[in-house]
């Protein structure tokens, strides 16, 4: 499994130099590994390019029209690379990294239909139809943090949550993944929010392929009351 890794590292052509710097420095926490991950180059991952973001823009824009989505809100929006497939008629892009935000207001500055707040500055009571979280639970490694981006999550949506994530507890080598099982925290803290649908990858995880593969599968929770 570590050898698999480090290949998808290796060979996932948008990391950069400044992804290969950050694995050789001392991990911190999340927020701190973010930020300087987008400040040295890097991007938001494999997950958000070529056919795993083909994959997700297919399933997220034909849910958006199904569902006659009016508004969406996401939790991580990176460096913009998966919004730019995304058919949304109203979208808030949050992020714990400023620097993700400063590229996205500037990827879409001209787009009056996106704004960008850092996760600190969001404002309060900001809601939507449907909030997102996509490849981001299992790269939140702190318990707290982890708990109070769920609240946030859930608490930001009106209608619909879907979760694209890793569903799964299992160790992982490098210090910003850590899977988690996220829909017991769901069942455990979210009464009011049931799971409606799961829908696996249509590129499941494969060692050998790391970087045009993924272990999360789309979880789509609607609001019961």
């Amino acid at each position: 499994m570590l050898g698999s890794v480090k290949s998808f590292l290796k060979n996932v052509p948008v990391l950069g130099q400044g992804l290969l710097q950050l694995r050789r420095a001392r991990f911190r926490s999340s927020v701190d590994y973010w930020d300087q991950r987008y400040r040295k180059g890097g991007d938001s991952g494999a997950g958000s390019y070529n056919r795993l973001a083909e994959f997700k823009a297919n399933f997220l824009n034909t849910f958006v029209e199904q569902h006659r989505i009016s508004s969406v809100i996401e939790h991580g929006s990176g460096d913009g690379a998966q919004l730019k497939l995304a058919r949304y008629p109203s979208y808030t892009g949050v992020d714990i990294s400023p620097k993700a935000v400063e590229i996205c207001r500037t990827l879409f500055a001209s787009d009056p239909t996106k704004r960008f707040f850092e996760a600190s500055l969001l404002p309060a009571g900001t809601m939507a139809d449907l909030a997102l979280s996509l490849d981001v639970i299992y790269h939140v490694v702190e318990d707290h943090v982890f708990d109070a981006y769920m609240q946030k999550l859930f608490a930001s949506a009106s209608r619909f949550v879907i979760v694209y994530s890793s569903n799964m507890e299992r160790d992982w080598p490098y210090k910003h993944v850590h899977h988690r099982k996220f829909t017991d925290w769901v069942a455990r803290n979210q009464p009011l929010w049931s799971l409606q649908s799961r829908t696996p990858n249509a590129y499941p995880y494969d060692p050998a392929n790391p970087g045009e593969t993924s272990f999360a599968d789309f979880y789509v929770f609607a609001a019961t009351s």
